[in-house]
Formats: C-alpha cells, sequence, structure tokens
C-alpha cells in the first residue's frame, strides 16, 4: 500500500477463501483467524509484501514475525535442523497454540521476516479456515497480531476492522477466537529449551513432553533484537491506565477509584461484578467465571473501554499466576504496565 492512499477492506467469509488466497498471491494483506487471536496475513516468501505489514501495523522494524504453515513438512523445508523435540512437541500440540523458534537454512527468508537473526519462529494454528488459506495461497504466511502495534490484540474481526481497515486488503471472519491470548513461544534454537512467552501450552505441558525447559519472559535491551514479539516493545495497552486488582480488594479498589471523581471500568468475573451492581452497565464488563473465560475476553474488555474515551482509569481483575494464568497475567501485566492497586493505599 503506498503512503495515503487507502484500502476498501473487505469482510471475507469462510466460503470466500478463494479470493482472499489470491489477495495474498497478489502481495496483499489478509487478517486470518486463529484459536488465539486474529493474525494480519502475508505472503512470508514476498518481502515486499511482509513489509506492508509493519507498515500497517506501525510495527518496529526489528520485531520478528510468526511464520504460519499448514503442517509440519513446510517447516522442514526452511529449517537447518528440526530436533527430536520439535518432532515431539508438533506431535503433541500441532496444529495449536505453540510456537516453535528453530535455525534457519541460509535465505530461507528475508530479514524482513527474521528481524534479522538466523532464526525462525513457526506455528501451525488450530483453525481449519486459515489452514486451508495457507494452502490454496501455496506459501506460508506471517501472521502477527492484526492490530496497531502496541494496542490490545484482536479476538474479533470487528477489532480487526477498527484498527486496520482502509489499510489491508481484507479479514477473513470466522467468529470470536477460542483462547484470546497469543501462543506460546519456545526457542529450540539454543541447548536448553525456553519460553520466551507464556500462552495456552503450558510449561507444565511442554515438560511433560520433553522434560525440564528454562522460561525467559524478560523486556530485552533497547540494543538488542527480540526472538519472539511481546520481548521488547510496548503491548496491548490501551487508553486509560489499567490497575491489576485481587478479587479480595476490589471493594477498596473501587472506593479508591470513585474519590478520583472520574469515570471508571471494571474487568471482572461475574462474581466480582455482582457487587458493584450500582455502576452503569458498560462499566462493567465481564470476565466471565474462570481463567478460560477471562482469558478468551480480556482483551475484548481492553478495547471496549478503549470506545468509552472517558474512562481514565480501569481495575482489571488478577488471576493466579500457575497454568493459563501465567498467559493471562502476562498480558495483563504488560496492558498496566505493571501498575498494582495496593489496598493500603
Amino acid at each position: 500500500m503506498e503512503e495515503g492512499v487507502k484500502l476498501q477492506t473487505k469482510v471475507f467469509k469462510a466460503s470466500q477463501l478463494p479470493a482472499a488466497a489470491a489477495a495474498l498471491v497478489a502481495g496483499e494483506l489478509v487478517s486470518f483467524p486463529t484459536e488465539t487471536v486474529y493474525g494480519l496475513g502475508a505472503d512470508a516468501t514476498n518481502e515486499a509484501a511482509v513489509k506492508k505489514v509493519y507498515q500497517a501495523k506501525g510495527r518496529p522494524s526489528d520485531n520478528p514475525l510468526i511464520v504460519h504453515v499448514a503442517d509440519v513438512a513446510t517447516v522442514k523445508k526452511y529449517v537447518s535442523n528440526f530436533p527430536e523435540t520439535a518432532a515431539k512437541l508438533t506431535a503433541a500440540f500441532w496444529p495449536g497454540s505453540l510456537t516453535l523458534i528453530l535455525p534457519l537454512k541460509p535465505g530461507a527468508f528475508s530479514k524482513t521476516v527474521t528481524g534479522g537473526l538466523s532464526t525462525a519462529a513457526f506455528r501451525n494454528p488450530n483453525n481449519q479456515v486459515t489452514l486451508d488459506l495457507i494452502k490454496q495461497v501455496g506459501h506460508p504466511l506471517v501472521g502477527p497480531s492484526a492490530n496497531t502495534s502496541g494496542k490490545p490484540s484482536p479476538t474479533l474481526a470487528s477489532h480487526v476492522l477498527h484498527d486496520l481497515s482502509g489499510k489491508i486488503a481484507g479479514v477473513v471472519d470466522d467468529g470470536p477466537t477460542g483462547v484470546g491470548l497469543e501462543s506460546t513461544v519456545l526457542d529450540l534454537s539454543t541447548a536448553t529449551p525456553a519460553i520466551l512467552r507464556p500462552g495456552a501450552v503450558t510449561q507444565a505441558q511442554i515438560e511433560s513432553v520433553i522434560g525440564p525447559i528454562a522460561t525467559n519472559h524478560h523486556q530485552v535491551k533497547a540494543d538488542e533484537v527480540p526472538k519472539a514479539p511481546g520481548m521488547k516493545y510496548k503491548h496491548y495497552a490501551p487508553n486509560a491506565q489499567v490497575y491489576i486488582t485481587q478479587a479480595k480488594d476490589f471493594e477498596a479498589a473501587v472506593n479508591w477509584a470513585q474519590k478520583k471523581q472520574q469515570p471508571f471500568g471494571l474487568l471482572a468475573t461475574d462474581a466480582v461484578l455482582a457487587q458493584f451492581t450500582s455502576l452503569p452497565d458498560n462499566y462493567r464488563f465481564s470476565l466471565g467465571d474462570s481463567i478460560v473465560s477471562a482469558s478468551q475476553h480480556l482483551f475484548d474488555g481492553l478495547r471496549h473501554y478503549d470506545q468509552l474515551p472517558e474512562v481514565k482509569l480501569i481495575l482489571a481483575q488478577a488471576f493466579p499466576a500457575e497454568g493459563l494464568g501465567v498467559a493471562y497475567m502476562n498480558r495483563l501485566g504488560k496492558s498496566a504496565g505493571q501498575a498494582h492497586f495496593k489496598a493500603d493505599r
């Protein structure tokens, strides 16, 4: 897309995949559904198309992209080594919410895809519509989250359209995503496999297949190139300030927020919201009743409050950092800039 030229962004149904695939083959950008979040697709072998991804998102050029494939055989075409650990993990978790970082053959992908690294991140998404789309294109697709860089990830096609309408050729609408949080990223290019970004596939699940692994969720330094998305730049942030709040502290947090005499929003389970029925409905966004539903609805909730510009403060419920809760708290922590409500404030 040339600077300043607006595209007519089409909404493709699952039955219209040939048209979506044709746009991708022509070097255009098409958002696709996955079980995690909606991805922004471009032909991974077309450098000009991949550059459009960075332009449309406003994404830093050293932030590498995940390559989405239809099968394991495609990965083996591009990597210099496909270790036994990768074979075991793909057998256990693909298609699914696990991304694997592997060493590449020289020249396998452009530096635009890899951020200049000698590795690439691969995923086989658990969404039949997108698997069919990749097969119809005939090449793997890069697919970062289909949103403006730094904002909450899209879990609905409407989220994609809000951020990228006029900037991309289309979006394939397959309804809400099932998991709602981005995939687990596991680095297999190092001596000890390490989780660089937590997701729905947990450390315990991975270790049950390949044995002990490390975790490395820290932010990289300004002069370092991240090996995976989410390690360096601001992510998942709504316009309002988010405060991570324990369920037991919501009464104190609401009292504190009310003293500020400005509209505020709650992002919490039904049990917590039931305590505050005097607040307007649109300032009480439900995360459901479990960590599974909370993960599905977190980004939708953050985006809900972006549609209410008067809301400057969001009290968002914390969950125990175990199992899926590790990924949920990772995303919530980044959206809040690690700001926590303290009951003794």
